[in-house]
């Protein structure tokens, strides 16, 4: 029948799909897993390892991104900055979407044949993941929790892609990243908070309204204090907290910002902002390892 033949994509509705023109999702998934790779490694991760897990990242945020339009097509016509997606507007049909997807799927996969088996028993915890985080918002008053679940994850096969096992400081990085994700999600929600609330959509925007830069700071110091603790814990070196407290000192900013009021535009460059924040840590990681 007609309605189930997959036909070839235009490139530029393939790039649409897979967010390829912005990669700030992309950037915030890999930080915490080259957080903990780095730590695993004592600053000097093994390049196959690395580029496999940069690869990996690309490709699963790739398909999570497509898995999120493919549930959310309905919701995403009736949503202003949404409603011109490829799934949305018509221009893929659904099964077609769901090929490409089994596709960056079987990519990932292949992607994973060379590390340990325990790294490859994790994984899909990480697809069940990005399958399920867009239902998070119909049924959770702070969905932004599961997906730092998701972003977290990959800090937790990192550490066992190194260590063959599942150590606590991947724990508390996979910790920090759900505190991290709350944060900065919940800037990029007030973009949509107007037409979140008409739609049914939950989010922590919603939830907190007049306090949403309280909740805000709240959880970017939690992730900051959490991180802090690996450091103690694995002895690094001054470098590291200089650059958490300009981490910290940055949050407070965005959140003053927050209290203001901003606007979508706004909005979207304090949450972009927060993949130069992932690479300061990991320059402090690093620096806090391999300097005295």
């Amino acid at each position: 029948m007609p309605c189930w033949r997959v036909r070839a994509l235009p490139w530029s509705d393939i790039a649409e799909l897979i967010r390829l023109r912005n990669q700030s999702g992309s950037l915030l998934l890999l930080f915490p897993t080259l957080w903990a790779l780095v730590l695993a490694a004592d600053g000097r991760p093994p390049l196959g390892i690395t580029l496999i897990f940069i690869a990996g990242v690309f490709v699963m945020r790739s398909a999570g991104v497509l898995i999120n339009d493919w549930w959310d097509r309905d919701l995403d016509r009736r949503v202003t900055r949404t409603q011109t997606r490829p799934l949305a507007a018509g221009r893929v049909s659904p099964i077609t979407a769901l090929a490409l997807f089994a596709l960056l799927t079987l990519i990932a996969a292949a992607l994973l044949v060379s590390l340990n088996p325990l790294t490859i028993a994790l994984a899909p915890i990480a697809l069940a993941l990005a399958v399920l985080y867009p239902l998070a918002k119909r049924v959770l008053a702070i969905p932004q929790v599961v997906l730092g679940i998701a972003f977290g994850w990959g800090a937790i096969m990192a550490w066992a892609a190194v260590r063959n096992e599942v150590g606590w400081p991947a724990v508390a990085i996979f910790i920090a990243t759900i505190f991290w994700a709350v944060g900065y999600d919940t800037i990029y929600a007030i973009q949509d908070k107007d037409d979140d609330d008409r739609v049914g959509i939950r989010s922590g925007a919603l939830l907190f309204g007049r306090w949403v830069w309280v909740a805000v700071l709240f959880a970017l110091i939690m992730m900051t204090a959490v991180l802090a603790v690996v450091g103690v814990a694995l002895h690094l070196t001054a470098p590291f907290y200089l650059t958490l407290i300009a981490a910290a000192l940055w949050f407070g900013y965005q959140a003053s910002r927050v209290k203001q009021g901003v606007s979508r535009a706004e909005a979207f460059g304090l949450f972009k902002q927060h993949v130069w924040i992932g690479a300061l840590i990991l320059g402090g990681i690093w620096a806090g390892l391999l300097f005295p």
